[in-house]
């Protein structure tokens, strides 16, 4: 029988490399001892905090193109976890060692072919992904270094702030409609949070990328860098926001994105059920056979 996504985490969590140590009264991560670095990494993702400023760089390494899979998801959602934990993990960035892009989004297999529960579980993952980060405490930024279409821009957009590295061949935007999927209520509402609701209609409608310009035009990324100054920025723009005071901080957060967290959480079954219903027609199997056929031809 395949196992829940709880249970996949708390195995996945038991078997961690990273221990958890009672301190206080509270669970919080292990460091090295007289080590001012808590670095961990495993094939997909590789950390590294920083526990004197307080801040972890998440590194995704998922060859080739950072797809987010069901367990890549898995892993995420663990790494996010354990890291809100950590009350010495004040700020997090996110971004990749993949070339040229930062994540290419839901991986497309495993909505192509799968049964309605496994697609159920995928979809499961991907709402905790992002419950865990437009949701969290610490402060998040997006250091995008590459291109980052449909999910990964829906990644990028949980963050507090986002900095994109200004070269014209990378792109961003929700472009699921250009593969026959509609976006959610929860990915559109979190654009609308971000940008307005004239541009997301225009952009889901179309299924628009945006090049960095005109996405910092937008403002669907707040600030470009050049390419190889992506995470030195990030890490600037990160000491002026653990700056603030973190209560006043972090409750004001709560307040801009309690009601869509919430829209979320009250209907996570129904949202769950919509999605196999739709993705597992045949109409939209096919549409997603003829956009990976279209793939192939590309790399051919």
């Amino acid at each position: 029988q395949k196992l829940t996504f709880s249970l996949k985490i708390a195995i996945s969590s038991s078997l961690s490399k990273i221990h958890l140590n009672v301190s206080h009264g509270r669970l919080c991560a292990s460091s090295t001892s007289f080590s001012q670095r808590n670095n961990s990494s495993s094939a997909n993702l590789k950390v590294d905090h920083d526990q004197t400023t307080g801040v972890a760089v998440m590194h995704m390494q998922s060859p080739p193109v950072n797809s987010l899979s069901l367990d890549f998801l898995t892993e995420i959602c663990i790494t996010l976890e354990k890291l809100e934990m950590d009350k010495g993990c004040r700020g997090l960035i996110i971004t990749s060692s993949q070339p040229k892009v930062f994540s290419a989004g839901l991986d497309i297999l495993e909505m192509y072919g799968k049964s309605p529960e496994r697609c159920g579980e995928f979809w499961k993952a991907v709402q905790e992904m992002w419950l865990k980060l437009y949701g969290s405490n610490m402060v998040t930024i997006a250091a995008i270094n590459g291109s980052s279409p449909a999910g990964g821009c829906l990644m990028s957009i949980t963050c507090d702030y986002r900095i994109m590295a200004d070269n014209p061949r990378y792109s961003i935007g929700l472009n699921e409609t250009m593969l026959g999927i509609v976006a959610p209520f929860w990915f559109k509402e979190t654009m609308v949070n971000t940008v307005g609701h004239r541009n997301t209609e225009i952009s889901l409608e179309l299924g628009l990328l945006y090049k960095p310009a005109e996405a910092l035009n937008i403002g669907l990324v707040d600030q470009l860098v050049p390419e190889d100054q992506v995470l030195s920025a990030a890490t600037q723009t990160m000491t002026k926001w653990l700056a603030i005071p973190e209560h006043a901080r972090q409750i004001t957060k709560s307040m801009m994105r309690k009601s869509t967290i919430e829209k979320l959480r009250s209907n996570r079954e129904a949202d769950i059920q919509n999605f196999v219903n739709f993705i597992t027609k045949e109409s939209i199997q096919k549409s997603l056979r003829m956009y990976m056929e279209m793939l192939k031809q590309k790399k051919a």
